[in-house]
């Protein structure tokens, strides 16, 4: 009995880690988010164009959202500033629904490529805002193990299996299929991996916490230590603007030729 208690609150222990998280996420995205708004965007540079809500329309914002929303995702991971912020998404050691729930607070000012611009080419904002709503939703139930694989869908859709892939620590693994709700991006740009062994979830170092703030703020400590202890320029700000795989191979050089 005493061993299910212990299970039971370990359980509880790594589902209030992404929650607590989840929810400071909203709260800050919420009243953020509206500065770039797409109706923002629409009333500030007029109507160039308008694409209806038809099928151009839809087409454009759904295939819009997903374009910009992958070089986002991508710049998250190949800048450590950004991957700083990201990281929280990335720090469980579990694959489940609870994982979409991690999400970082600060998320909103990891945005290189403003939503807002599908607006100037002529997307009405509300089809905008739709197509945020599906890109949730669709993210949600991809964090799964559940699924294993969904035939044809596979070649054309971001599905349960690419996202783990996603979220694997394994060296191949790493860096690889940021698409929301199309895997096409990935393929096209060099970033597309397929799921071919067992993924070993979390990160090459994990937190080892189930404190939000310091699931939140581990990597950005990280860096202020590696900038404080850098004594030349194109190493602090490559420690900041640099990939997080830059400052592993940075360190383990500096290791090699006995530095601190």
């Amino acid at each position: 009995k005493r061993r299910k208690v212990g299970r039971l609150a370990a359980k509880v222990a790594r589902l209030g880690g992404p929650v607590a998280v989840g929810a400071g996420y909203l709260a800050v995205g919420t009243t953020v988010a509206d500065r770039g708004s797409p109706k923002r965007q629409w009333e500030r540079h007029g109507r160039p164009r308008d694409l209806g809500a038809g099928v151009v329309g839809w087409a454009a914002a759904i295939v819009g959202w997903d374009f910009i929303y992958y070089w986002n995702h991508r710049f998250m991971h190949e800048v450590r500033a950004q991957w700083a912020i990201h990281v929280v998404h990335h720090s469980s050691e579990h694959y489940n629904l609870s994982t979409a729930l991690r999400q970082p607070v600060a998320d909103v000012l990891g945005v290189f490529v403003p939503y807002g611009i599908l607006a100037r080419l002529g997307v009405q904002p509300w089809l905008i805002q739709q197509s945020r709503g599906i890109n949730l939703v669709y993210q949600y139930w991809i964090h799964t193990d559940a699924i294993r694989r969904l035939g044809r869908a596979e070649e054309v859709l971001n599905t349960p299996s690419h996202h783990r892939v996603h979220h694997g620590m394994n060296r191949q693994y790493i860096d690889r299929n940021h698409g929301s709700f199309l895997i096409l991006w990935d393929r096209l740009f060099g970033t597309f991996e397929r799921e071919d062994e067992d993924v070993r979830y979390g990160l090459t170092k994990n937190v080892d916490s189930y404190n939000p703030a310091r699931i939140a703020s581990h990597e950005h400590r990280d860096i202020v230590r590696d900038v404080a202890d850098s004594t030349n320029w194109p190493d602090r700000l490559s420690f900041v603007l640099r990939g997080p795989g830059w400052a592993y191979e940075r360190h383990k050089a500096r290791s090699a030729a006995g530095v601190a």
